[in-house]
């Protein structure tokens, strides 16, 4: 789905949920009550509910307020931060002291010694049939 799609049904369903019609007048007005910046115009408040366009990310921080959304959910869905979650308690609940200690040792080598150490890693995990990740492919 188109990335303006996807954000203008973002936008509308959190307005409702909000309480709000969701209609360019309505967040016109409402945007601009909350916005210390020049005023958006009703063209601009139609095209973000219109899959014409997104607002900026200092607007989009205001959306997010006045809805009582995450901005980053506004912006981009919930995949994305579930996503982002799943990696971070990947990390909370995988890595002990030992790996802590490792990486930490690790990060302290050279530039050149990191790179090593890496295609070393990286060589074991291919070995072992661990898939690709996009850091991996670089």
């Amino acid at each position: 789905m188109n990335e303006k799609i996807e954000f203008t049904e973002r936008l509308r369903t959190a307005m409702v949920q909000a309480g709000y019609v969701a209609s360019p007048s309505v967040l016109e007005h409402e945007f601009n009550l909350r916005w210390p910046g020049k005023s958006i115009s009703n063209q601009a408040a139609w095209g973000w509910l219109n899959n014409r366009s997104i607002p900026t990310q200092d607007k989009m921080k205001v959306l997010a307020e006045w809805l009582k959304v995450e901005p980053d959910v506004l912006r981009f869905g919930d995949a994305v931060r579930l996503s982002v979650q799943q990696h971070k308690k990947r990390w909370d609940e995988g890595v002990g002291y030992v790996e802590r200690e490792t990486f930490d040792a690790f990060l302290q080598l050279p530039a050149a010694q990191r790179k090593i150490i890496r295609e070393v890693i990286l060589t074991f995990a291919k070995a072992n049939g661990v898939p690709d990740t996009p850091a991996k492919k670089k």
